[in-house]
Formats: structure tokens, C-alpha cells, sequence
């Protein structure tokens, strides 16, 4: 092959998607505690969608599930231990 031709041909890269996170039987739900802790950081934020690896119907699922959840008094709205660090100083 001549050597300009070979610039333009694309490298053929095994691509991978990684597995998510939510297997076929989990159901998102708000009552659902032990699934939706894990999409919520150690401040209480709701993680994004690219570290989630979430679809995007997943994370709005998922998302609206987290918001029920704090309305309701399931989960809080931001966790205790950083209001105990501001309150110390």
C-alpha cells in the first residue's frame, strides 16, 4: 500500500462498552435505597451520567427516584458529616 492511502484508513479498535450498573432486575425506585446510594456522592450530589455509565433514560430514572426519595425523607439532602465540619469552624 502506498503511504498516502494509509493515512486515511481508520485503525480498527476492539470496541468494549462497559457493562452498567443496573442489572435487568434492579428496578429504579424510590424505595429502592441500597440502588440509589450508589449514585449519590459522599456530599449527597447526585453523581453524573458519565461516571454513573448510565443511560440517559436511566440517570433521569434515577434522578427523579433520588428526589422522591429526599422529599420524602428517605434519603438527605446533603449528608451530616459536612454540616458537623462547618459547624466546628
Amino acid at each position: 500500500m502506498d503511504k498516502s492511502k494509509r493515512l486515511f484508513l481508520k485503525s480498527k479498535q476492539s470496541f468494549r462498552r462497559s457493562l452498567s450498573p443496573i442489572q435487568s432486575g434492579d428496578r429504579i425506585d424510590y424505595k429502592n435505597m441500597s440502588l440509589l446510594s450508589r449514585f449519590i456522592s459522599q456530599q449527597g450530589k447526585i453523581l453524573s451520567r458519565r461516571v454513573n455509565r448510565l443511560t440517559l433514560k436511566q440517570q433521569r430514572l434515577i434522578t427523579i427516584a433520588i428526589k422522591q426519595a429526599r422529599i420524602l425523607s428517605l434519603l438527605p439532602f446533603v449528608n451530616s458529616f459536612v454540616n458537623n465540619k462547618k459547624k466546628k469552624k
